[in-house]
């Protein structure tokens, strides 16, 4: 009889161990749009260094993708790009492997504030106009949309801030 009691109590302490994790399995199997995937699928983050004068069109083409607009003005050929600046490699894997720690640790909870999270930051809306001269290198770039000058058209600046548009190379 007593081997029989021990069993029992054995399986009262796994018991709930083997219901909350077939829980947890669930929550997680089932969130499709779970901020896991949502940090692992934001944007890609484009090399902006990329439109320094002087560079030709077909690295910018290879970096930014093919422009909304392209036209030629005074014999040069102008390009309009617009696109969502996202994140780097390393910070969408930061930021999944944060929330799917964060699930782990709160069975799921995370979510609730996770999700909704993943849905604000997916980037920045950036718009730049670039002129080529005539053999197709960067002459000029022109800011049209940017996170911090949002409609204020000016030349872009360099990392040291200098102008692209005066810096030749």
């Amino acid at each position: 009889m007593k081997i029989v009691l021990a069993g029992v109590k054995k399986t009262r302490r796994v018991l709930p161990w083997i219901v909350v994790t077939s829980v947890l399995v669930l929550v997680l199997a089932a969130g499709n749009g779970c901020s896991v995937y949502m940090a692992a699928k934001q944007p890609d983050k484009k090399n902006l260094n990329i439109l320094a004068v002087g560079t030709p069109r077909s690295l910018v083409l290879a970096e930014i993708g093919q422009p909304k607009s392209t036209e030629t003005r005074d014999g040069k050929r102008v390009d309009v790009f617009s696109f969502v600046q996202g994140y780097s490699k390393g910070a969408k894997v930061g930021r999944a492997f944060w929330h799917g720690a964060a699930d782990v640790f709160t069975l799921g909870l995370w979510e609730v504030v996770g999700t909704p999270t993943e849905s604000i930051f997916t980037g920045e809306k950036v718009a730049y106009e670039v002129t080529y001269t005539t053999d197709d290198k960067v002459e000029k770039v022109v800011t049209l949309i940017h996170h911090d000058n949002e409609n204020k058209a000016q030349p872009a600046e360099n990392i040291k801030g200098e102008s692209m548009a005066t810096q030749r190379y």
